[in-house]
């Protein structure tokens, strides 16, 4: 009955309905997308294995069905490209997943993204690059989602003539997962928590849609005989039935976004639709939570209203707001975080699933109880306020009246910055611990290269290459390798050292020498110092070593001049100090070195904006497998990064669905007024008038809102923090910043919210049936 008289009550009901079907709806589908993490995730994460190319160190015999092949992963305009570069041994070569075949020499099999990239005039620059011929496109088997840039590439002899190349038997590797660290996997407790609970949040308050509208019509039921029982069962079905619909309207809002999620590429992570389904469990759970939360909503709620006949709806006596029972819900939440409070290690409570879920619980009936104190806050503060212009009048006077809508309106927005708040400094403390200093002198040098020298002369032939490359002012580069003493002269084990071999100027940009440098001369660092160098002028060294690096049977011997002169140390661009023996091309032939490393830093003009993507042509054309790197001041780990684009992904769409439901639920309230409205313009009140207390009621409510959420936020922020012994610091400015952006969406929701207000307030308002 109660489903019949949501839909068959007449435009009351079926307004408010839909009303509710599309906030129950939002949050639904933004669930559904939540509980579709896992399976994103794990979907990922195996065929990324499935497509690793890593032997893992191991030697692999070449064979009929085996295949050489060199990294060749790349950069364009800040987007990594995966490229792999292969050639078989035989005719039964291992084939990576998404191929039916292997690329041949010059050919090359480009993901859908990468083709698209190269065939757009953004490409250019990057088809200069990977210029072979595309022969096939890899399916979606060997991609992590539609965005990936992906491409394997057949090689020749003479591209593996420089680079580290390795041979493989099979591609992808048995997936291990390896627990977070402490510190991580509290913060995506949080930030699941923190982004989940504004959405509950919302759907509880999405379910009182037109709650005064629904109970003068449940007051007609009286006259045919219902009793104050049944009214409430028939509300309590009304409110089911819109939930149900809700779920419908959610399921086709995910299936929406699903079939258009191939499209959507957010801080540079992209999915498959068939990813996106949600895991059993969790959508069971959904399906079932969402209508039982909207009955005991809808029962709590009828408990303060007293429905008679003839249309008469009385509210019950109105109580103060307690506040004892609504510090339950933050205690209890302190009670469960505070005994965990120095003890979150991996060793210690937090390596186990009870301690998670304790602090998952912890947080939430600490954010919820955030919440359950912002109505008692606003309607103890706004008791108190009397007087000033008119519309601030209107706006304190209908906040006296009811306090408790305006108060659940802005309940989401107050858990999302309280939580978000919490986050942020738990944030900060994660990312300083997984932020390291590189060192780099970003003053020098930009870029770094580095490739393993087959060929003699290359190192000056990347130096000369690089001086002609549009963007390039300045070019270090210098062939190095490590050495031994001969096996002869081993006492207990071997002890090893490092040679570069460079031009003068090259080597004053590593080491301080003090006075001239000519072509011929030789440099020693100090003995004795932190890196044991123990050559010195006479000393005699083997440039040969064996695979292990130890000493041969076979040495390649060359005796350090009696002249080389001591040099001092000095930092290099990448933050690093050389020691070892450092000489002139004339001093020692490069060739003599076994296998060397050519490494070289650059300086890029500022003015040049695709300077980076000219050296990295540069570096493909002369040696594809080297590797080009950018100079940054910082690193971070790469989990750290993935949890980071998480939550930034998350909370864009948290704030989505916040500034929906907000709009929803404003729309909502200025109906349920719509009569109110029309009287006051009736009789001569000015538009401008209303619209100002329409803003200053929803600014009331806000503000208290995001002051209570600053203080809950900090206190929860510095309790996380606790629990992982880092010092409590606050970022003030992080600080302002979320609630600056709390503020600000209520401000733009009441914006938006004005054309629909200055339609209510026609005449026609007055009209009633």
């Amino acid at each position: 009955m109660g489903a019949r008289f949501a839909f068959t009550g007449g435009r009351e009901g079926w307004i408010r309905a839909v009303l509710t079907a599309v906030g129950v709806g939002l949050g639904a589908a933004l669930l559904l997308a939540a509980a579709s993490v896992p399976e994103i995730m794990s979907s990922r994460d195996a065929r990324g294995a499935e497509r690793s190319a890593s032997n893992f160190g191991e030697e692999v015999t070449p064979g009929p069905g085996t295949i050489e092949v060199g990294q060749a992963n790349t950069e364009y305009r800040g987007e990594g490209i995966n490229g792999l570069l292969v050639r078989a041994d035989g005719d039964e070569p291992p084939v990576p997943p998404g191929l039916s075949e292997l690329p041949g020499p010059g050919e090359m099999a480009v993901s859908p993204a990468l083709r698209k990239l190269l065939d757009s005039p953004d490409g250019e620059l990057l088809r200069e690059r990977l210029d072979h011929r595309i022969t096939a496109t890899v399916g979606r088997e060997g991609l992590l989602g539609p965005s990936d840039l992906v491409y394997y590439a057949g090689a020749t002899e003479e591209d593996f003539a420089t680079g580290h190349t390795y041979r493989l038997d099979s591609f992808g590797y048995e997936a291990e997962s390896e627990p977070l660290p402490a510190e991580l996997l509290l913060l995506v407790i949080i930030i699941c928590v923190v982004l989940l609970l504004p959405v509950m949040t919302f759907i509880g308050t999405a379910v009182r849609f037109g709650g005064e509208r629904r109970d003068r019509r449940l007051a007609a039921l009286r006259l045919v005989g219902a009793d104050g029982r049944m009214v409430r069962r028939i509300a309590a079905g009304e409110a089911m039935a819109g939930a149900l619909l809700g779920l419908a309207v959610g399921a086709v809002l995910f299936l929406l976004v699903r079939t258009s999620i191939e499209s959507v590429v957010l801080f540079d992570v992209s999915t498959f639709a068939s990813d996106l389904r949600p895991s059993p469990l969790l959508a069971a759970l959904i399906v079932l939570a969402v209508p039982a939360s909207a009955v005991v909503v809808t029962l709590l709620v009828l408990r303060g209203v007293v429905i008679e006949p003839l249309g008469v709806v009385r509210s019950a006596v109105p109580r103060r707001r307690r506040l004892w029972w609504r510090l339950l819900l933050p205690g209890l939440g302190l009670a469960l975080l505070l005994p965990m409070v120095g003890g979150w290690t991996e060793d210690g409570p937090g390596s186990g699933d009870w301690e998670t879920y304790q602090v998952a619980a912890g947080t939430v009936l600490v954010l919820t109880g955030v919440a359950g104190l912002l109505p008692w806050l606003v309607e103890s503060v706004v008791h108190r306020m009397s007087g000033g212009p008119v519309p601030w009048q209107l706006a304190v006077r209908r906040l006296q009246l009811s306090s408790g809508t305006a108060a659940r309106a802005v309940s989401g927005i107050t858990v999302a910055v309280a939580g978000a708040i919490a986050i942020q400094m738990l944030f900060a403390s994660a990312e300083a611990q997984n932020t390291k200093e590189t060192g780099h002198d970003l003053s020098r040098a930009q870029m770094g290269v580095s490739v393993s020298e087959g060929k003699g002369g290359l190192a000056r032939e990347l130096t000369e290459r690089f001086h002609a490359t549009e963007g390039v002012t300045g070019v270090i580069s210098y062939s190095q390798s490590h050495v031994t003493e001969p096996k002869a002269e081993v006492r207990e084990s071997p002890r090893y050292t490092q040679i570069t071999v460079a031009g003068c100027a090259t080597l004053r940009e590593l080491i301080t020498i003090d006075g001239r440098c000519a072509d011929g001369d030789t440099f020693v660092t100090p003995a004795g110092d932190e890196f044991e160098q123990f050559a010195r002028p006479g000393t005699t060294l083997d440039l040969r070593t064996d695979e292990n690096g130890e000493p041969t049977d076979d040495p390649l011997l060359w005796t350090v001049p009696e002249t080389a002169r001591e040099a001092g140390y000095r930092v290099d661009p990448q933050g690093g100090r050389q020691p070892g023996v450092f000489a002139t091309p004339s001093a020692l032939d490069v060739n003599k070195l076994q296998e060397p490393q050519v490494m070289a830093d650059l300086r890029l003009d500022p003015r040049v904006p695709d300077a980076a993507e000219h050296v990295r042509n540069t570096m493909a054309e002369a040696a594809p497998l080297g590797e080009v790197y950018t100079l940054r001041s910082t690193v971070q780990g790469e989990r750290f990064t993935a949890i980071s684009r998480a939550l930034f992904i998350g909370a864009t769409a948290t704030l989505l669905l916040i500034g929906a439901s907000m709009i929803v639920s404003t729309l909502e309230q200025l109906r349920e007024r719509r009569r109110l409205l029309s009287v006051l313009v009736a009789f001569g009140t000015r538009r401008r008038t209303l619209a100002w207390s329409v803003l200053w009621q929803t600014a009331v409510p806000v503000a208290l809102g995001l002051a209570l959420a600053a203080a809950g936020g900090v206190g929860l922020g510095a309790i996380l923090l606790k629990m992982v012994n880092t010092p409590v610091s606050v970022d003030w400015s992080s600080l302002g910043l979320m609630t600056g952006v709390g503020a600000g969406l209520v401000l733009l929701v009441t914006l938006l919210s004005l054309p629909p207000l200055w339609r209510m307030m026609r005449p026609d308002g007055l009209r009633t049936e």
